[in-house]
């Protein structure tokens, strides 16, 4: 009788639930099959559609299994491994040589393990010697990231574990809708209301979450800022502050309390679309019980004032006494898979491992140090994520692209395809041919998450384990092989390890002393403890699961009020464009859909794309359900089938952002950025529909 290959536990590679699984081998070994891990406490179990069927991916079907080169006629050709890295090793180097190091840019994705993201880091300011990394995370929580900074000096996007959410009194759940981007997520919710607690859901849409609320507050896109400064208008006006607290714990309240008391109901009601009452209810259901949470997610976030706009929400958390406090707090729903760790160690164009700052001298000798390099030789913060992607071909000249499929993810993207277009050389190492594979000079085919071993960190600060669960095809790749590889044929033998957990070793000792310190974090206690907590500055400390219940992490450990005031998106509707747009996910698809759209499940689930328009809006405009429409902006065109329903406001348009070609939804999203944390406005834009 066969007895079963035993099974790995491991993570789910989608969003940052990162939820538990376990991958037993099928017979023969070609594959795996996904099995519940209900000792896992994120998702007990739990898995939505897109973590079940994640293993149709490791398919040859789908997958890249070899290096490919472009040829002299144009073509991408099969190429062995060795002529695949000679080609990009040369391609970077002549860049290099010929228009100096910050003509070399390096592109990383939040889906990268803490290894590979500091690896890809440090093998851009080592080996390349560049200033121009960034990564697609920051089009992810970077407008959270410096709202938390500024308010409470450190960036972790949950400060407390999600099992305190149905603990807590009242959820303020701001443009996030978890029941389609981490479905196992929304028992969290469930469980609040079952234990008498109270949900709010601000979303212009009515979505699977917002019908499980409690209060949906539906306000017109691009005033959630607006929306935050009227509640705590009211929260003042009806004496309900806590005054003790602000007192003993906050500083900077009475100017923020002065820019609050400029938005009052009336105003906010003409800014939102939120009547008054709404406002005074959604007051009195935050207010009445003594523990209560904000979460915000990427609809206030990806604004161009995201950061002004989370700010407000931490105000209104700060006011009522709603943080540092068992319970209470604000938090960010993170959305990739690694968006909190793929942002502490490195791939961010102003960061070092640990959360330290680039332009920091102190931080810059101590990272030197572990390097083995001089400080001064460390280059200084370079551009942004859209603004690295907007300056190719003029400024970068060439580009190493990991983990990110920017051609349907970023904003603009037609005119971000004609600038990765534009190159004198494009490198993608990549799972499967994405759309900006395709247009690559050479592909390398790099190893998925049930193939190799490395860490995530999730959104609750939790640091994880995935075990390698599987042999990878033999024409693929590590990404850390592959960084070895380059580094070794651009003059650097050492210092670049292909082992992960050889790498998660220098990881610890870089980032000791930091904001996120993981130098007590071993592969060995993250399986014994089932994830641990950062920060965690010793192998003795438990790690940290909840922030800030003493202090902040200011330099007087008292959390800053930041007086913010409304302003209206960067492109408002008027006569030819008098339409706003949002943008989103679907349940079954994930980001630009690269992996998903290969997946036949959940293309039977969520075929292609539509756009989602309000009955009034779809009689005005002759649209019929399912017919062709055409969605216009300043920037591009986008068709897809028109669905019709009452649940979006009347005066917004809806569109998924998986899919590319002519039903690619970031055709039409604007790139203004906000002047902080430098996120694009994906959110919210001046859009006309017509039938197409």
């Amino acid at each position: 009788m066969h007895t079963p290959d035993p099974a790995t536990a491991t993570h789910c590679p989608y969003c940052a639930l990162q939820c538990g699984m376990n991958l037993r081998p099928e017979p023969g070994g070609a594959s795996v099959v996904v099995e519940e891990r209900p000792d896992f406490p994120v998702n007990q179990g739990a898995l939505c559609g897109k973590g079940r069927t994640a293993p149709a991916v490791l398919s040859s079907r789908v997958r890249l299994t070899g290096p490919l080169v472009r040829t002299h006629a144009g073509r991408l050709e099969p190429a062995t491994w060795e002529e695949a890295l000679d080609a990009v090793a040369e391609g970077l180097a002549r860049t290099g040589r010929a228009h100096g190091p910050d003509a070399v840019g390096v592109f990383g994705g939040g889906g990268l393990t803490n290894e590979k993201a500091y690896a890809l880091g440090k093998f851009a300011r080592i080996a390349l010697r560049t200033s121009q990394i960034d990564y697609n995370g920051r089009f992810c929580m970077s407008s959270a990231a410096a709202a938390h900074q500024r308010a409470f000096g450190l960036d972790r996007g949950l400060p407390f574990p999600l099992e305190d959410i149905p603990r807590t009194g009242c959820v303020i759940l701001v443009g996030s809708n978890p029941a389609e981007t981490m479905p196992p997520a929304l028992r969290y919710l469930t469980e609040l209301k079952a234990n008498g607690g109270t949900l709010i859901v601000v979303d212009p849409r009515r979505t699977r979450t917002a019908e499980q609320a409690d209060l949906h507050l539906a306000p017109r896109p691009g005033t959630d800022l607006a929306l935050a400064l009227g509640l705590l208008h009211l929260v003042v006006a009806e004496g309900r502050t806590d005054e003790e607290f602000i007192a003993g714990r906050t500083t900077g309240w009475e100017e923020a309390r002065a820019a609050a008391m400029a938005h009052w109901p009336e105003l906010v009601e003409r800014i939102t679309g939120v009547p008054v009452p709404k406002l005074r209810e959604a007051v009195a259901l935050f207010c009445a019980p003594s523990s209560a949470m904000v979460l915000t997610a990427r609809g206030p976030e990806q604004q161009s004032k995201g950061t002004d706009t989370v700010g407000a929400w931490i105000n209104l958390c700060l006011a009522t006494g709603r943080a540092g406090r068992p319970l209470s707090g604000y938090g960010c729903l993170t959305g990739q898979g690694n968006g909190q760790g793929g942002r502490e160690h490195g791939q961010k164009a102003d960061q070092l491992p640990g959360y330290r700052k680039l332009a920091d001298p102190a931080a810059r000798a101590h990272v030197a140090g572990v390097w083995g390099v001089d400080p001064d030789s460390l280059p200084a913060p370079g551009r942004s994520a859209y603004e690295l992607l907007d300056a190719l071909g003029t400024e970068v000249k060439a580009l190493l692209l990991m983990g990110s499929n920017p051609v349907v993810s970023a904003p603009r993207a037609a005119h971000i395809e004609d600038r990765i277009r534009s190159l004198d050389f494009l490198a993608v190492a990549d799972v499967v041919l994405s759309e900006t594979a395709a247009l690559a000079d050479v592909v390398l085919p790099v190893t998925q998450w049930a193939e190799e071993t490395g860490t995530t960190t999730n959104l609750e600060g939790r640091v994880l384990l995935r075990r390698r669960a599987l042999t990878p095809p033999p024409g693929v790749r590590t990404d850390l092989e592959v960084l070895h590889g380059l580094a070794a044929r651009l003059g650097i033998e050492k210092g670049f390890p292909t082992a992960p957990e050889e790498v998660f070793e220098e990881l610890r000792r870089a980032s000791a002393g930091g904001p996120a310190d993981y130098s007590g974090i071993s592969y060995a206690r993250i399986e014994a403890e089932q994830g641990v907590f950062w920060p965690c500055p010793q192998d003795s400390h438990p790690g940290t699961p909840r922030l800030f219940l003493d202090r902040f992490a200011t330099d007087d450990g008292r959390a800053r009020f930041v007086p913010v005031s409304h302003r209206d998106a960067a492109e408002v509707p008027d006569a030819e464009y008098p339409l706003l747009l949002t943008t989103g996910r679907v349940v079954a698809q994930y980001q630009s859909g690269a992996q998903t759209r290969r997946v036949d499940e959940l293309n039977a689930a969520a075929p292609g794309p539509f756009v989602e328009l309000h009955p009034r809006l779809a009689a005005r405009i002759g649209a019929v359900e399912g017919a062709p429409l055409a969605v216009v902006s300043r920037r591009g065109r986008a068709v897809a089938p028109a669905r019709i329903t009452d649940t979006i406001r009347a005066d917004t348009v809806f569109m998924p952002f998986h899919w590319p070609g002519e039903g690619r939804a970031n055709s039409l999203t604007n790139p203004a950025l906000d002047p902080t944390s430098r996120m694009p406005e994906f959110k919210v834009c001046a859009v006309r529909v017509e039938p197409a």
